[in-house]
C-alpha cells in the first residue's frame, strides 16, 4: 500500500501513461475469421441471418426491436457504418466469406483508458463455433496491444444469463450490478458489469491461444478442452 505525505492510502503509481487511440482499423484477421469494419457489402448476409423471424429471440437484450424489413435494416446498418462510438465490425467467416454477425467497441473513453465490447449479435451459424471465440480474442488483443487500453469492459442486462456465462468463460471478472441502470424497450434494466484489465491480459491471451489451437479440436471440429477449464 502506498501513502501520501498525509498518511492517506493512495493508488499505485502509473508510470509513463499515454492515452490510448480510438478504434480506426478496417480489418482484423484471424485463423478462422475476420473482423471487418461494417460496410454495405455485409448487408445482405446480415439481413438473411439476423432478421429471419425464427431468430427474433436474439434481439431480446439488444437496444433495437427485431427488424424484418430490409429497408429498415439497411437504415440501421448505414447508421452504424458511420458511427465512431460505437465502432462496428462485421464478423466474417474466412472460409465462406460470409458475414455471420455484428460486434462493436463502445463507450470509448481515452482519458480513462477504458473501452467496452458490446452490441454483440451472433447469428445461429456463429453460436458455439471457433469463430465466436476467436473474434473475442482478436478484439481483446486489438484493444490491449494495438490501441493500448488499461480496462476492457463487458456489460449486460442482469437477466441475460447467456451473456453473463459468456463473459466469465471469456475471462471477464464480475464487478457488480448497477440497479435500475436504465430503461429500454419500456422495461427496467439492472446492468451487470464485468472487466478485464491490462495486467490480466497476458494470461488470458495464452488461454485463448491454447483453446484456439488446432490440436484442441477433434476431426469433427468438437473441442477437446473447454476454455473455462484452461
Amino acid at each position: 500500500m502506498r501513502y501520501n505525505a498525509y498518511n492517506q492510502p493512495i493508488g499505485d503509481a502509473v508510470h509513463s501513461f499515454q492515452q490510448p487511440d480510438k478504434p480506426s482499423i478496417q480489418m482484423i484477421e484471424g485463423k478462422y475469421s475476420k473482423l471487418e469494419h461494417l460496410n454495405t457489402s455485409h448487408l445482405d448476409d446480415l439481413f438473411e441471418l439476423l432478421c429471419d423471424t425464427d431468430n427474433d429471440l436474439n434481439w431480446t437484450y439488444l437496444p433495437n426491436e427485431p427488424i424484418h424489413d430490409k429497408d429498415e435494416f439497411s437504415t440501421l446498418i448505414n447508421n452504424r457504418i458511420y458511427s465512431e462510438d460505437p465502432y462496428f465490425f462485421a464478423i466474417v467467416d474466412k472460409t465462406s466469406d460470409k458475414a455471420l454477425g455484428i460486434i462493436s467497441l463502445l463507450r470509448i473513453n481515452t482519458k480513462a483508458s477504458s473501452i467496452e465490447v458490446g452490441h454483440i449479435h451472433y447469428s445461429p451459424l456463429l453460436k458455439r463455433t471457433r469463430i465466436a471465440t476467436e473474434v473475442q480474442y482478436l478484439l481483446a488483443k486489438y484493444v490491449f496491444e494495438t490501441l493500448g487500453y488499461r480496462r476492457y469492459e463487458w456489460k449486460c442486462d442482469s437477466l441475460n444469463d447467456p451473456s453473463k456465462r459468456a463473459a466469465k468463460r471469456l475471462g471477464f471478472t464480475y464487478e457488480g450490478t448497477f440497479r435500475q441502470a436504465l430503461v429500454y424497450k419500456g422495461r427496467n434494466r439492472d446492468t451487470d458489469w464485468f472487466s478485464i484489465i491490462d495486467k490480466e491480459w497476458p494470461n488470458i491471451k495464452q488461454q485463448y491461444e491454447h483453446w484456439l489451437d488446432e490440436k484442441n479440436f477433434n476431426s469433427d471440429g468438437t473441442q477437446i478442452h473447454k476454455l473455462s477449464i484452461l
